[in-house]
């Protein structure tokens, strides 16, 4: 236990305490509620892990106050505020305290997410929650946690794939911060993860990863763009349109071939056919993607993504990212890169159902390609 404290805590820091009290509280609620002995398993982990961040949270600024930062800190520190500015006053991103405090993870990864497949089949598995619906993951604030039940959905023969993950939203229901695990990265993309973070609370459809993926794909990449232009820094310029042109290119590749693998699962083959071409596939794969590292100078980016096992659920998180990233691009020209219209068309589209909202997303998808032509 800590030691008593000497003065009465502020009324508003014992508020935000209460605040974020309750709301822990209500995670283990609705982790008790829940029949299964492992659903309440998992909540508890969930619950825990969101709980060690909210409680080691320290103010960006206090720490830029104190004086005793080392250098690269303090640049990342002042960078993010930076970028907490741009968000809010070009973005309209809802910044509110999100990405004002630091936490220390003293790990890799903040989370580690299970995907899943069937064999045969690019479907994704999904998994359904509390608030936020059924998704296409299942996250582990625990490494050894999240490869146990990656081990146990092998066994049941699905395909499988684990990632880290960096840094998540939690959709408004606490202010994000700042993470260890992201401060190494480069300008642009640091700016990238916060637009791309920030715009899960513009908009969100229970349910639908690829939609609201996509959509956090497509701010991320449009606020790249205006940040980086803001700078009128060509070095930084030229850094993030190669490597948006890069991301597009891995982009395009892996759909090309997830789309070859869907037409070989929906054939009329025997299965067994279709499981040695799915490894073909799988070759043919990796050395196209050797040919494209050759137009990219041999930059190597994807090589350690290239050297898993390439299987239906590892190409299902490319999916759950970009597939309509196309069409949120085509909505926000209509807007004509008005961001608050462009903002509110698209929580319109968060609030119909599935089927009308993928027939909108289609139909921009199909207008997108043909501009391109």
């Amino acid at each position: 236990m800590a030691a008593a404290q000497s003065r009465p805590t502020p009324l508003p820091v014992l508020a935000h305490s209460l605040r974020i009290g309750a709301r822990f509280l209500g995670l283990v609620l609705l982790s008790v509620l829940l029949i299964s002995c492992e659903a309440i398993s998992y909540y508890s982990q969930a619950a825990r892990g969101q709980l060690k961040i909210l409680t080691g949270r320290q103010n960006i600024q206090t720490l830029l106050d104190r004086g005793d930062l080392p250098q690269n800190l303090r640049d990342k520190f002042e960078l993010i505020l930076q970028i907490r500015e741009f968000a809010f006053a070009e973005l309209e991103l809802p910044v509110g305290d999100n990405y004002s405090t630091y936490v220390d993870i003293g790990r890799e990864h903040v989370v580690w997410n299970v995907f899943a497949a069937p064999e045969l089949s690019t479907e994704a598995v999904s998994w359904c929650y509390p608030v936020a619906g059924c998704l296409a993951y299942r996250g582990y604030f625990s490494e050894s946690e999240a490869l146990a039940y990656a081990q146990q959905l092998k066994s049941e023969g699905l395909d499988v794939y684990t990632g880290g993950v960096d840094a998540y939203s939690t959709l408004g229901w606490f202010d994000d911060s700042l993470l260890s695990t992201v401060v190494d990265r480069s300008d642009y993309q640091l700016a990238g993860l916060v637009f791309h973070e920030l715009a899960h609370q513009v908009a969100f459809a229970a349910g639908d990863t690829s939609f609201n993926e996509s959509f956090a794909t497509a701010v991320e990449r449009e606020g790249i763009r205006r940040w980086s232009e803001s700078l009128n820094d060509k070095r930084l310029i030229d850094g993030a349109e190669h490597s948006l042109s890069r991301q597009s290119d891995f982009v395009a590749l892996v759909t090309l071939w997830r789309s070859q693998l869907h037409e070989l699962y929906e054939s009329e083959l025997p299965d067994a056919e279709k499981r040695s071409r799915k490894q073909t596939l799988q070759s043919e794969l990796r050395a196209a993607y050797q040919l494209l590292k050759e137009s990219w100078q041999g930059y190597g980016g994807y090589d350690a993504w290239f050297a898993r096992d390439l299987n239906n659920a590892q190409l299902s998180t490319v999916a759950s990212y970009n597939d309509w990233v196309p069409a949120f691009e085509m909505l926000l020209d209509q807007e004509e890169g008005k961001l608050s219209a462009f903002y509110r068309r698209v929580a319109e589209l968060a609030d119909q159902e599935a089927p009308v909202r993928e027939e909108a997303l289609r139909r921009l998808n199909s207008l997108s390609g043909e501009a391109t032509l």
